[in-house]
């Protein structure tokens, strides 16, 4: 008999037993303490837990210990939440927890025994785990300043709530071929990266009394690496049936049979746009809009940066930013306590692993983005700082070549300290494996994890990727340059392309690196 492969193991898994299904072997497994079965392991992602590294584990601890992901709906948490979430951190986590490019938050070190602790904690707060990770449909982003700002084509807000209620704890769509990742914006910068979604509905004002939205399909990185495909626009009322209509088709028609071409956008390429608009239109009872599509703000202009007055009477906004993403239970509970003695009561997480005050009083705005910045939360970010991701790295994730976050703090703090008159927007990755969990190919300068050979000695480090941006249909993916060099070459190497682009003709360093890949 022919050994099952990677898909056919997977899709088994799931149908013998929902995923969903798995919460009541978790609690058994917290009470017993028993050897958990593999399978489950696989299934306790529907609840976002992943198996993490043993990079930092003692060698005669055994434990079995996780990632874990929670969801925060519209990336958004008030002074309760941020609480118990450093609780959280604090008492089962070892003091880890990072913001994600979905507007979640992740913890390591989380054990199966504090599991039911942990989801009791969340439940109390309105927070959940279920389908942060798994087959399904993920934390539906958005812009975190809808809502509030001045700029906004739309306040999206209602949209996004009843696409996450009809996403929420779907047993419907606990069985998609793989992760489905939409977004719904209403962000004048278009902010939630529309064109690496699956599905994504961009608002846009074709007249002074009617907004359409965009609607884009196929989007992704990694195995699905291409740029989303406009199809049609849509009215606001038509966005909900849309996400049922290509949810639907996605659960019918994507590929099973192959893990790394069983995204959307690999039913889109094998059938062609046609194709799939004509198997759509089924499962609508309405006509897609043609409309010229519309222009979008370049992805490192795409942020929300420093204090702005907002919608809310006597309230400002203020954009922050944090070292890809890291904040710890310290910065937690720091976050908590400057907040509440200002007379703020919630953020909203970004997708670039950063986030926004929502409240704060205009009259001591200024003075709470200070306090802010002393604890390491940043409202006025240096270039780099700003937009420099980092995913999980080696520490934790199993997938990891080379650690991450600690690197991408060291770059952004030294470059910081050798070009403190560098004022233009750079964007930055540092990804420890090929798989693109911090968008290294949409950046001016992506690191990817490899090994490689220094003076006979294979060591981690890191291929350089250059000139990725995205700017709807102008997007384009970054290059790998085939350099390759020791994380603690990184710095260095990094340096002398800045100051290569400082030295030379250009003016605009997306147009340098661009140029560079092109010679």
């Amino acid at each position: 008999m022919a050994k099952e492969t990677a898909a056919q193991r997977v899709e088994r898994i799931k149908k013998e037993k929902d995923g969903l299904k798995v919460l009541e072997d978790i609690y058994v497994y917290a009470v017993l303490g028993e050897a958990i079965n593999p399978e489950d392991i696989d299934r306790f992602k529907w609840y976002g837990l992943y198996t993490q590294n043993r990079n930092l584990q003692a060698e005669d601890d055994e434990t079995l210990y996780f990632m874990l992901r929670v969801k925060l709906p519209n990336g958004e948490m008030n002074l309760e939440q941020i609480q118990a979430v450093a609780n959280i951190s604090k008492e089962f986590a070892r003091g880890t927890a990072d913001f994600t490019t979905r507007q979640d938050v992740q913890f390591h070190y989380i054990t199966v025994r504090d599991l039911p602790a942990i989801f009791k904690q969340l439940n109390d707060v309105g927070l959940s785990t279920v389908f942060a990770a798994g087959d399904v449909p993920r934390n539906v982003v958005t812009c975190a300043v809808n809502g509030i700002d001045h700029d906004q084509i739309m306040d999206v807000r209602p949209l996004v709530e009843k696409v996450n209620a009809y996403f929420d704890g779907n047993k419907n769509l606990s069985n998609l071929p793989r992760k489905y990742k939409v977004a719904i914006s209403g962000c004048n910068k278009h902010c939630i990266s529309h064109e690496i979604q699956d599905l994504s509905f961009t608002a846009t004002k074709v007249s002074d009394t009617k907004i359409l939205f965009d609607v884009h399909v196929g989007g992704g990185l990694a195995s699905n690496k291409q740029v989303a495909q406009h199809i049609g626009y849509v009215t606001p009322s038509q966005v909900l049936p849309m996400v049922k209509a290509v949810t639907k088709l996605y659960k019918e028609y994507g590929f099973r049979d192959n893990r790394r071409k069983a995204r959307l956008g690999h039913v889109l390429a094998e059938w062609g746009k046609e194709k799939f608009l004509e198997v759509l239109q089924e499962n609508i009872n309405f006509t897609l809009k043609e409309q010229k599509v519309q222009n979008f703000t370049p992805y490192k202009q795409r942020e929300h940066f420093g204090i702005h007055e907002s919608t809310q009477k006597s309230k400002s906004f203020i954009g922050v930013a944090i070292d890809s993403g890291h904040i710890g239970a310290d910065g937690l509970f720091k976050l908590h306590d400057i907040l509440k003695s200002y007379g703020a009561t919630s953020i909203k997480a970004t997708t670039t692993q950063n986030f926004i005050v929502q409240d704060a009083p205009t009259e001591q705005a200024q003075t709470l983005a200070e306090e802010l910045s002393k604890a390491g939360m940043v409202y006025n970010p240096s270039p780099f700082k700003a937009r420099t991701l980092a995913c999980t790295g080696l520490n934790f994730c199993k997938f990891a070549i080379s650690e991450t976050k600690g690197l991408a703090k060291e770059l952004s703090d030294h470059l910081e300290k050798t070009f403190p008159d560098f004022d233009e927007p750079v964007s930055i990755s540092v990804n420890g494996c090929p798989n693109s969990c911090a968008h290294p190919h949409i950046v001016d300068i992506g690191l990817i994890g490899c090994k490689l050979k220094v003076d006979g000695e294979t060591v981690t480090g890191f291929e350089l990727l250059l000139g990725g941006d995205l700017k709807g249909e102008q997007s384009h993916f970054g290059v790998k340059t085939g350099i390759k060099f020791a994380s603690s070459q990184a710095c260095e190497e990094v340096e002398k392309l800045i100051a290569t682009y400082i030295k030379s003709d250009f003016t605009n360093f997306g147009e340098y690196v661009l140029a560079q890949v092109n010679e």
